[in-house]
């Protein structure tokens, strides 16, 4: 059977934390939620990483999104490694152009037992430790006020994730759920671009939602299925 994906509830795990105990479902609560796991603490990448999402951490906020990270390192590890990480978020943010220096304000859980990646689907099957037990991947899921998997990321060890990307996406997932599905986010589609009006609306449901009106794309078909509109 697959792993935890899109549409399933994720699974509601209590675990310490660098905040203390934490229990998924509770800490989700009425809001959206990113569940994310990175390899291994004092590592190249995943130092970068946490970094990057503690830098983007308040534009999260803004949107009423939470950040939840886990490893399989215990807390105590997490701890010491969080030092690493302002420090180097500090180094960026006094270099030209780079990312404003961040705290990490926000958990990261533990898993030692390795118990919890398995159940949130975030193992990777090629990257080992030394005894050659799996790490946990590059797994992103963003879960919602319902407890439910709307996006997950997967990436290897090798390929760092891209914040601004996670950030597109969650605008995206905050646009459609606005507007209870009945719009989606285009290619590259960026907050401000018009979004597509879903098929499952009629023309005249989309004047009444839509009171700017929309624009639909003269294709070759002619069957007048790309709508436009300011959202």
């Amino acid at each position: 059977m697959p792993g935890l994906t899109i549409g399933d509830t994720v699974p509601n795990l209590e675990l310490d934390s660098t905040h203390g105990k934490i229990r998924i479902h509770d800490f989700v609560a009425d809001g959206y939620v990113i569940i994310f796991s990175h390899p291994a603490d004092f590592t190249p990448v995943c130092t970068t990483e946490m970094a990057a999402m503690a830098s983007y951490a308040s534009e999260f906020e803004k949107r009423g999104v939470k950040l939840l990270g886990i490893s399989c390192d215990d807390v105590a590890s997490h701890k010491e490694w969080i030092k690493d990480v302002e420090a180097f978020s500090s180094k960026q943010s006094s270099s030209p152009g780079g990312a404003k220096s961040s705290k990490v304000t926000f958990p990261i859980m533990a898993d030692p037992e390795r118990s919890a990646i398995k159940e949130l689907n975030m193992v990777d099957p090629d990257e080992k430790d030394g005894k050659g037990v799996s790490l946990p991947s590059r797994t992103l899921h963003v879960v919602g006020p319902d407890k439910v998997v709307k996006l997950s990321f997967l990436y290897p060890a090798c390929t760092g994730r891209n914040m601004d990307e996670v950030l597109r996406a969650v605008d995206s997932l905050l646009t459609a759920a606005k507007h209870k599905g009945k719009v989606a986010t285009p290619a590259n589609w960026k907050p401000g671009d018009r979004a597509v009006i879903g098929p499952s609306v009629s023309d005249e449901e989309a004047k009444k939602m839509f009171p700017d009106g929309f624009e639909t794309a003269d294709l070759p078909s002619k069957k007048g299925y790309l709508r436009f509109t300011k959202v």
